[in-house]
């Protein structure tokens, strides 16, 4: 496998990282983390992650999988075998960070809580994310992304304010805006450490995540929705859909002023003829911009935010996107490459980014235990025997 080394010039270098974490509250944080220079090795058991079912299949890494775990190494554990508990441990012990994404009963349940690995490092900063969080009347119930979405209220908002039928966003916000949060959290920690020497439990909750990083939640709070800005509208064009981040009524006074449209309607006329005849006029007008030059023109002149409604597809020629290499070229493991999408951080004196192909199960195990504990080959040999070792043996060398 190819991986990049990390080195002094990446903020995070030094860092050691176990990724308990599976789908994406866990593992994008996980990924950023090694981005920025981070040690992570994804501790994968044997059934792996869902993930490995999603997205084209290269070499035995499917899409979503390959795009969260990306520059991470991979040591593959069965916890139910004897010693794996042990070999965990083990691990915390020289371990900066670890995270997971299981239930809050299932780390103590497996002998792995962190009062009992903090008792092993008091220096270990550990990331627990689940839905809604520990210790509350709902932590029992296990949650993806879809289950906050329709608890946190977004999917009846898009309904409301949409006028379409009730269903899940078309990204996963719940896990990312946790995932993220949890990053600021460890980093928090890490800083604090430097002056305590001690280590913490970062508890981060799905649905506290979204709440916090709504920024129209206050409308619902508040019982105040029909003080919300009016909703952006989408415009067809002769070139293409449009989307305006405008008021309408802001909208009609440059093309009014700047643009030379006739206004027909008077203070007499009703107020619903009035709105229906400007945006049928806006309608014709949007339309006779047959190019994309065009649009950009007219769009610049009248200082109007807009954006071209994209296929998802051709999201990859955006030129922004192009220009600050928002997505890179990987090895595909195949002999070629296939995309994936690069951290967004831009430091003016550090270097930051992927730094390889995601890993298959039980890629590392040797080499993470040599570098982390010192363990030769006959201690690997004896793991692999009891079970506690596994690797994807269809995929990789003997």
């Amino acid at each position: 496998m190819t991986r990049e080394k990390s080195d002094t010039h990446y903020p995070l270098h030094g860092l050691k990282v176990l990724d308990f974490s599976r789908v994406l509250a866990g593992p994008f944080a996980g990924r950023m983390l090694s981005d920025l220079g981070a040690d992570v090795v994804k501790v994968e058991p044997p059934d792996g992650d869902v993930t490995r079912l999603w997205g084209r299949n290269i070499a035995g890494l499917p899409g979503y999988y390959h795009q969260q775990n990306a520059g991470k190494r991979n040591i593959c554990m069965d916890l139910r075998s004897p010693g794996a508990v042990d070999l965990v441990k083990s691990l915390v012990a020289k371990a900066d960070i670890l995270i997971e994404n299981y239930r809050p009963d299932v780390m103590p349940r497996l002998g792995l809580g962190y009062e009992t690995l903090q008792a092993v490092n008091p220096g270990l900063i550990m990331l627990s994310i689940s839905g809604f969080g520990q210790g509350g009347p709902e932590s029992h119930r296990p949650a993806y992304a879809p289950i906050i979405h329709a608890e946190a209220g977004l999917m009846q908002r898009q309904t409301n304010r949409g006028g379409i039928a009730l269903t899940d966003l078309p990204l996963s916000v719940a896990d990312t805006n946790a995932s993220l949060h949890g990053l600021v959290g460890l980093l928090s920690a890490v800083i604090m450490r430097q002056r305590t020497g001690k280590g913490q439990h970062i508890d981060i909750a799905m649905i506290d995540a979204t709440f916090a990083t709504d920024d129209q939640v206050h409308y619902a709070m508040e019982d105040a929705e029909d003080t919300a800005a009016l909703p952006n509208d989408v415009w067809p064009t002769g070139a293409g859909p449009i989307l305006l981040s405008a008021d309408f009524r802001f909208l009609w006074m440059q093309l009014t002023k700047l643009m030379g449209v006739n206004d027909p309607t008077s203070k007499d006329t009703p107020l619903a003829e009035k709105i229906s005849t400007r945006r049928a006029i806006v309608a014709d007008y949007m339309l006779a911009l047959k190019t994309w030059d065009q649009v950009e023109e007219a769009m610049h002149t009248m200082n109007l935010a807009w954006g071209k409604v994209r296929q998802p597809a051709d999201v990859v020629e955006q030129p922004t996107l192009v220009s600050r290499g928002a997505i890179v070229q990987m090895d595909d493991r195949a002999g070629g490459t296939r995309p994936l999408t690069q951290s967004p951080y831009r430091f003016s004196a550090a270097t930051s980014g992927v730094r390889g192909p995601a890993p298959h199960r039980g890629e590392h195990n040797a080499q993470v235990l040599e570098e982390w504990l010192g363990y030769g080959e006959a201690a690997v040999d004896a793991l692999v025997a009891d079970g506690a070792l596994q690797k994807d043996d269809e995929l990789l060398p003997d």
